[in-house]
């Protein structure tokens, strides 16, 4: 007989695992399963390890900027088994967490691979569970292409790149979009001569054009190779080199990272045995994250782009409080955050410049960190920040920044934006002196022509 219980979740990522905790908190009884290890991609092979290497690089340029301050080193050297051996000890570290909470909920983790026997039941290797709810969450897998097919070798996934036995002398990165970035970041750090190919007419695509510009400014100064709007040709896999030809010129690579989206892992769960529909390979879903079939439920990358943990985290919490009858509110895909941990970083949330202004009157307002006090002291001024307000009502559209760690500080621009602060109202803040965050807030007085600092 099945194994019952209130919700089965399958795939153990942000979505999942989030989803088993908020279930359990509700009372309703739990299963989750998961093919692999906890946490999913974000934990154990994206956001978090990559963290940890891209923290390294940033290391590596304080260390070698330190004669600024007046502090003379050596150049450094780089043990890359002890770095990447540091990143993979964060992922299991963290792992370790996720099995704690599923513990400290009590929810029933089985480790297999879910298939659906019909609309109430999976099958999870010789075991059959059902369930009144289903939340899927099987997450993505990265895309190759059709002359590059990953091989660990000369051709690598973001995996691949996350654990290098050696540091390329050269390497191609195909796809300029967040994960394309910040490894061209990275190992360009480690000393890699870096050449980034994008299709499209600007690197990171969803971004506003001037935060683009800026990093692909950039990186030019560092040395990292750009080319946009270009496309590959006459690609040659050899032993140990990839040839290819770019805008006609062929170049010769030690390793080809490809980073150009991702595939749905939707293909062994067996979706028409439960009347489960896809569209271009993802889960398609309403604004309570139901399937056509009711009780089936999509989170996270398998329900569609942008594909970011904390969309599947938030997805999760809708999805498991509907379920509960709970009222709950669609996601709001505009109040979004994006971030890109790349050197300098990125961070933005709502519309860009040419978004909003196909929609309102806008009035845009940007300010650099080379006008700021903290960033000057810190050496780091490079970027700026910038917001856009409806030019009658001050409702804000899109905040944009890019520099150092300005990751950290879009969460205030988020909360404005969900609490629908207007540019009046966020021009009487009081903010704290000396921080980098000050010229958030001196972006919102330039937009109303006010800024004090410039």
């Amino acid at each position: 007989m099945a194994k019952q219980s209130d919700v089965l979740i399958i795939g153990g990522g942000p979505g999942g695992y989030t989803a088993a905790i908020r279930a359990a908190q509700l009372g309703l009884s739990v299963t989750l399963v998961e093919k692999e290890k906890l946490g999913g991609v974000c934990l154990n092979w994206g956001c978090i390890p990559t963290k940890a290497l891209l923290h390294a690089a940033d290391n590596l340029r304080e260390i070698r900027q330190a004669d600024v301050f007046g502090i003379e080193v050596n150049e450094p050297k780089i043990d890359l088994a002890k770095m990447i051996g540091y990143s993979r000890n964060v992922a299991a570290k963290l792992n370790q967490g996720i099995t704690y909470l599923m513990n400290k909920n009590t929810v029933d983790v089985v480790y297999g691979e879910a298939r659906f026997i019909d609309a109430h039941t999976v099958q999870v290797d010789d075991q059959q569970f059902s369930a009144r709810h289903f939340i899927i969450a099987t997450g993505a897998r990265a895309r190759c292409l059709p002359n590059l097919q990953f091989d660990g070798k000369q051709v690598w996934s973001a995996r691949h790149a996350l654990t290098p036995t050696e540091i390329p002398g050269r390497l191609l990165v195909v796809g300029a979009g967040a994960i394309g970035v910040e490894f061209a970041s990275f190992y360009n750090a480690l000393g890699t001569k870096v050449t980034l190919v994008e299709t499209q007419s600007q690197l990171l695509p969803a971004e506003d054009k001037s935060i683009a510009d800026c990093v692909q400014d950039a990186f030019t100064k560092q040395g990292i190779e750009v080319y946009t709007e270009s496309v590959l040709a006459n690609v040659r896999t050899g032993a140990n080199s990839v040839t290819v030809q770019i805008n006609e010129q062929t170049q010769e690579f030690d390793a080809v990272l490809l980073s150009v989206g991702v595939i749905a892992n939707t293909e062994q769960l067996n979706l028409p045995a439960a009347g489960v529909n896809v569209s271009q390979g993802f889960i398609n879903t309403n604004a309570t994250m139901q399937s056509e079939v009711a009780h089936i439920y999509a989170i996270g990358d398998v329900a569609g782009a942008p594909c970011l943990a904390h969309k599947a985290s938030h997805e999760a919490i809708l999805a498991v409080e509907h379920i509960a009858g709970l009222p709950v509110h669609a996601v709001n895909h505009q109040q979004i955050p994006r971030c890109t941990y790349s050197h300098p970083q990125v961070a933005s949330v709502g519309l860009t410049e040419a978004q909003a202004s196909e929609i309102a009157d806008i009035r845009v307002g940007t300010f650099p960190l080379s006008a700021n006090g903290k960033a000057i002291a810190i050496n780091h001024t490079d970027g700026f920040v910038k917001t856009i307000f409806d030019k009658h009502t001050g409702e804000l559209y899109g905040a944009h920044m890019v520099g150092s760690n300005v990751t950290e500080m879009l969460q205030g621009y988020v909360a404005s934006m969900a609490l629908e602060a207007t540019d009046e109202e966020l021009s009487k803040m009081i903010i704290a002196h000396p921080t980098v965050s000050e010229a958030m807030h001196e972006s919102v007085l330039a937009s109303m022509a006010k800024a004090i600092n410039m």
